[in-house]
């Protein structure tokens, strides 16, 4: 989608978005233009919140009609199909993302984001699964490496506020006070961590009360804000609020550029340490929810000031594009400065909406078309630089930096819900394939294509494929698809059929189906097909996707190892040619692992296994396996990776896949 296309639907938006009702948000609408008493203000948003709950339980299409604009249409499909994406990495038995504690609170806020802003509503229940799941104690190393006492918290104060900022959004999104509770619950655990004793007031960073930083104090204005605008007749969280803003204001860490600088020293002065994207956006976020609760324009104008400061700055923009410190050349970006920059753009969301100031959403615009031009892989991920990687600077991919990213996406979706949308996913999105010399080979794909409609009828949908030339790429041309509402989409599968001619090179070669509707409605999934003769890859580099038959809930390791821990286990998949009569592979491993070796990817046989609870690696090696008793009838191969001792929360990793074979 072109940069001009994105910028005028977004601009539409703004135009009419005065008389719209939001959608599936408590706080979407603004605050009286004059300051309103704390009382009737809290009564105000609790009459937002009931009517979002009564919207929850039906279709978005209910609530309003929506427009035909086929920008906006394109802009719901592609954050579908990234939240899609996203979702795949979660797992369901311990249902979180693994393996990050605070990390899989934000993603799950996201996920939150992403149901609000669509009407799409087909991940409550991972939600609500979480909740449950996860709301009792933990050892350390089984969902952090610190103990999780219960309801969400820790040492780590921060982490414990990102939970309690989900639960608000989950509450908003069903009106079920037990969420409304634990972020209450949460908040009074963080509550006891406010000190006036040092610094003349703020909450700590951690338990052992060494630091006093902006994402936590941030946070801490943003709960207690929202909490005051969720409870009738509240006073105290509000008092408590307007304490812990004034107090951040006034704390020096809003250096004389208006960028917020990590924290504060021992002696209480600003540290002057990295201004990352996410402080900056609580900053935004915490001034924005307190303006709401008391309708007092300074807040408004500060909110602004941060933004602009944010946008003006050389330090989070570089060529238009949000960017992060670590993501200079000779710098690398941790675990958790991944998921910085999609927490900046989940406030400056909510700041574009009650502002309408053209030089947010025209922002917002920006880094959504910036990310799905430049910062999105065949596989439909999305990377860690919004601009693109480059040789130098190779792009990252994980669950994490999905997460952020889809919150650009997220950002860019209008208030007023589409009348109709269309999406497609290639699966696999990319397939490898070890074609027999002098033979044609054939691969099948599937494409998922969903809609969703206003209101109840039937929808016929056009597909078309395209593939490399002397290819023979082939689906039934058409498809009718019956969406009713927006908060479930319609689905159906489309096979697709390739035919790769004899003598293909080794390489990777695009595959597209192309979807279209009515009201001009169109999209396209990309696949692509790998002819390779030789396996030879690293985990977690793209040359590993063709070859990952199931992720399955594992994870991707500081070190560079894919692991597999708890119940999740993953998957390779080697389709040798027709006439193989050899095979083997050798896996670079570690840890606590099983390995087993199947000819269809049903029935198992497990041929490696660590007997000892080693952690610390000390045990990495390569090892070779002989899959010539284990080839199927396709000559298909297929390797799983699993957690040889699951109830401790450490597990097998792998690192480097090599595989050879011989024919006849």
């Amino acid at each position: 989608m072109s940069m001009l296309r994105r910028t005028r639907r977004v601009l539409l938006a703004i135009a009419v978005i005065a008389g719209l009702q939001p959608v599936a948000l408590a706080h979407a609408g603004p605050p009286p233009t004059e300051p309103a008493a704390s009382a009737a203000a809290a009564a105000d948003v609790a009459g937002l919140a009931d009517a979002t709950a009564a919207s929850a339980a039906v279709p978005a299409a209910a609530v309003q009609a929506g427009t035909d604009d086929v920008d906006a249409a394109t802009a719901v499909a592609d954050a579908r199909v990234s939240a899609d994406v996203l979702m795949d990495s979660y797992d369901q038995q311990k249902a979180w993302f693994a393996s990050s504690w605070w990390n899989s609170a934000v993603a799950l806020q996201t996920i939150g984001d992403y149901m609000a802003r669509t009407g799409d509503r087909r991940y409550l229940a991972e939600l609500d699964h979480s909740f449950e799941t996860n709301k009792g104690p933990f050892p350390a190393g089984e969902r952090s490496t610190d103990e999780i006492y219960g309801n969400f918290t820790s040492r780590a104060i921060d982490d414990s506020g990102w939970w309690g900022l989900n639960w608000v959004t989950a509450y908003d999104l069903t009106g079920d006070e037990k969420y409304l509770d634990m972020a209450v619950t949460i908040g009074e655990f963080m509550n006891e961590f406010w000190d006036t004793s040092t610094c003349g007031g703020g909450i700590w960073w951690n338990e052992e009360r060494t630091y006093k930083n902006a994402v936590t104090n941030g946070q801490w204005v943003r709960l207690t804000a929202e909490l005051h605008n969720r409870l009738p007749g509240d006073t105290l969280w509000l008092d408590r609020s307007q304490e812990a803003w004034d107090w951040y204001v006034g704390s020096g860490m809003i250096n004389a550029d208006g960028l917020v600088n990590d924290g504060l020293r021992d002696d209480c002065s600003s540290n002057e340490d990295t201004v990352w994207t996410y402080n900056q956006g609580l900053g935004i976020g915490a001034a924005l929810e307190l303006w709401r609760a008391t309708g007092d324009p300074e807040l408004l104008d500060t909110a602004k000031y941060l933004a602009d400061s944010a946008l003006e700055s050389d330090v989070l923009v570089k060529d238009g594009v949000l960017t992060e410190w670590c993501e200079a050349a000779g710098r690398s970006c941790d675990d958790n400065q991944k998921q910085f920059k999609g927490i900046f753009q989940r406030y400056l969301m909510e700041l574009a909406d009650a502002t309408g100031e053209p030089a947010y959403t025209q922002f917002v615009a920006d880094q959504a078309a910036s990310v799905w031009a430049n910062d999105r892989d065949v596989a439909g991920r999305l990377g860690l630089r919004w601009a693109g990687g480059t040789a130098e600077q190779p792009n990252v991919f994980d669950w994490r930096t999905q997460a952020s990213a889809l919150s650009a996406l997220i950002a860019d979706v209008p208030r007023e819900q589409p009348r109709r949308t269309l999406s497609a996913a290639a699966s696999p999105a990319v397939v490898a394939v070890m074609p027999s010399p002098g033979a044609a080979t054939r691969v099948g794909l599937e494409v998922d294509v969903a809609a969703t409609s206003a209101r109840p009828e039937a929808l016929p949908v056009t597909v078309r494929t395209t593939g490399p030339r002397g290819w023979k790429v082939t689906a039934d041309p058409t498809l009718r698809l019956h969406p009713s509402g927006h908060a479930d989409p319609a689905r159906a599968t489309v096979p697709v059929d390739v035919r790769i001619p004899a003598g293909a090179a080794d390489g990777s070669y695009p595959v597209s189906v192309t979807v279209t509707a009515r009201s001009g409605l169109t999209y396209t999934a990309r696949a692509e097909v790998l002819v390779a003769a030789v396996v030879d890859f690293a985990a977690g580099s793209p040359e590993e996707i063709p070859w990952l038959f199931d992720a399955g809930g594992s994870g991707f390791s500081g070190g560079g190892s894919r692991y597999a821990d708890g119940e999740s286990a993953f998957v390779y998949r080697f389709p040798f040619p027709a006439g193989t009569t050899s095979a083997q592979a050798t896996l670079t491993i570690d840890n606590q692992y099983v390995v087993e070796v199947s000819p269809d990817g049903e029935s198992w046989t497990t041929v490696l296994a660590e007997d000892e609870q080693i952690r610390d690696g000390s045990n990495r090696a390569d090892h070779t396996l002989d899959l010539t008793e284990h080839l199927g009838a396709d000559k298909a191969a297929y390797i799983r990776v699993s957690d040889a001792f699951p109830a401790d929360g450490w597990g097998g990793g792998v690192y480097h896949v090599s595989a050879a074979y011989e024919t006849s």
